[in-house]
């Protein structure tokens, strides 16, 4: 293994102050935690989001002006502690409510539950949004039903321009649930993720086989074969993820998220072959996003994530201007 690091045991707290101390005009930590907020907190419904460590830039890259208003971070695919997140719920919480989103995984949900029970206590309105995009499995390692993954960016997008402008926490829970139903993801690795305590990959690949389906921890997929050509790669994906929608979408948005070890090269490669079989399908991208934004430490792979923009204003959504470290 090798990693750019000092004690496995350290990397989270360490790359905590690392994000605060370079983008201090943007985000600070709050005292004795593991909460990043932004700076400036607007009199607003608060949005606050979180998971475990090792998807970064999500879910600390994506808190400030027009997204998230806090974001708490659990050790390396862990969740974080309900006392941790209840101090990002106050740190949020202007006195409008707080709106949680929350990636479909057993942990996350009864620790954000837990510290939504806690807030009530402290008299704080809160809501939950459960983002659940990934179509490749259900019931898989550590989810009941389906996974949370990179489309929960795009959910934090929405849900933020909508905060930013007015909107109330039922309002913003009745969307919230509207963009999850509308978003689909599905991944695709080439390797494994090594996590830094463990050492080693988390599980096998041979240097020709993919795995279709895999989760953002290394969840197990839906079936293994030796490489594809990324035309083929881009077919297997946008066939799955269209044939999910009731009726074929008019209009969407796409993201391709490297998974952490996949150069942007391969995925504008990727994204072409993807634009390429939506303009055959007759579907109109009319919103495009290229990059890691939900990865899984130094996995090599990509997903696929689209929006249904059809009869919606979301595109203007996902298109207003955010002051955010990576957005």
């Amino acid at each position: 293994m090798k990693k750019i690091m000092n004690e496995p045991g350290d990397i989270v707290e360490e790359m905590l102050e690392g994000i605060v101390k370079s983008y201090p005009e943007l985000v600070h930590r709050v005292e004795d935690s593991r909460v990043i907020a932004k700076n400036q907190l607007n009199e607003q419904v608060g949005l606050v989001s979180g998971g475990g460590s090792g998807h970064e830039p999500a879910h600390a890259g994506f808190v400030g002006d027009g997204m998230l208003s806090a974001a708490v971070l659990g050790d390396v695919f862990t969740s974080p502690t309900p006392d941790q997140i209840q101090l990002a719920i106050k740190e949020a919480d202007q006195g409008q409510g707080v709106l949680l989103i929350i990636k479909n995984y057993t942990g996350d949900i009864l620790n954000f539950e837990m510290a939504k029970e806690l807030a009530a206590m402290d008299e704080i309105d809160v809501e939950e949004v459960v983002v659940d995009d990934d179509i490749a499995v259900e019931n898989s390692t550590y989810t009941a039903g389906k996974r949370g993954v990179a489309g929960t960016i795009l959910v934090h997008k929405i849900l933020g321009d909508a905060a930013k402008n007015g909107a109330s926490l039922t309002q913003l829970k009745e969307l919230g649930e509207r963009v999850v139903a509308a978003t689909k993801t599905i991944g695709v690795a080439l390797r494994a993720a090594t996590v830094p305590e463990v050492g080693k990959p988390g599980f096998d690949l041979n240097e020709d086989e993919i795995e279709y389906g895999v989760g953002i921890h290394g969840e197990p997929g839906y079936r293994r074969e030796k490489l594809q050509p990324s035309k083929l790669l881009a077919k297997e994906l946008v066939t799955k993820i269209l044939s999910e929608y009731t009726e074929k979408p008019k209009e969407v948005g796409v993201l391709v998220n490297g998974m952490g070890g996949t150069p942007l090269m391969e995925q504008f490669v990727f994204m072409n072959d993807v634009l390429t079989l939506l303009n055959e399908e007759q579907v109109d991208v009319t919103f495009h996003k290229v990059g890691d934004l939900m990865t899984s430490l130094d996995m090599q792979g990509l997903s696929l994530t689209m929006v249904d923009l059809t009869e919606t204003t979301w595109k203007e959504a996902l298109t207003s201007h955010v002051e955010t470290i990576a957005w």
